[in-house]
């Protein structure tokens, strides 16, 4: 039984932000004042099985680091899109290009660069350490941090919902 008060079986699609979601809002800073982030091994597990399932997926993120493609995109992630200043045009874009309805997916977010995605996407979703506006705007706040499991917490959701999780090989290796 899903925590999660939506038709999991019509979603088709996951949209994330980095900072505050995919890594903890707390950055550590380089000697040359290049933030670091920190990435969820769980959340990663999830990201790469739901990827070889056949969900389209997408990072949407202010940030740019090198580190946050390469990771991300090693774990089947295709649609990355960093220095995005104005989130709601790419995401529109995104939704378009890839055939799908708003109701199909879902967009996690921490604060206020997300708001508009949050309130475009079918199911707005953020982490438990959220900006109150983006509690406020998701219809799932997970019992997770940003960076601590909260990205896994609404795949496995997704992905037990539709009978997928743990359901065959592709569920036992990277």
């Amino acid at each position: 039984m899903s925590a999660i008060n939506y038709d999991l079986t019509r979603i088709k699609a996951f949209v994330f932000d980095v900072d505050g979601v995919l890594s903890p809002s707390v950055i550590p800073m380089s000697a040359d004042g290049e933030p670091l982030r920190m990435a969820n091994i769980k959340d990663g597990y999830a990201l790469q099985l739901a990827s070889k399932l056949g969900y389209k997926m997408a990072i949407i993120t202010g940030g740019n680091t090198q580190a946050v493609f390469n990771r991300f995109s090693a774990l089947g992630i295709k649609d990355i899109f960093q220095k995005a200043s104005h989130k709601l045009e790419i995401f529109e874009k995104w939704i378009s290009d890839n055939g799908l309805n708003p109701e199909e997916v879902i967009y996690m977010g921490d604060d206020i660069p997300d708001l508009k995605c949050m309130r475009k996407a079918g199911l707005p979703c953020a982490p438990h350490d959220a900006a109150w506006e983006a509690k406020e705007t998701a219809s799932y706040i997970s019992r997770f941090d940003g960076g601590y499991g909260c990205v896994r917490d609404v795949v496995e959701q997704v992905l037990k919902a539709n009978g997928e999780w743990m359901a065959d090989d592709k569920a036992f290796g990277w």
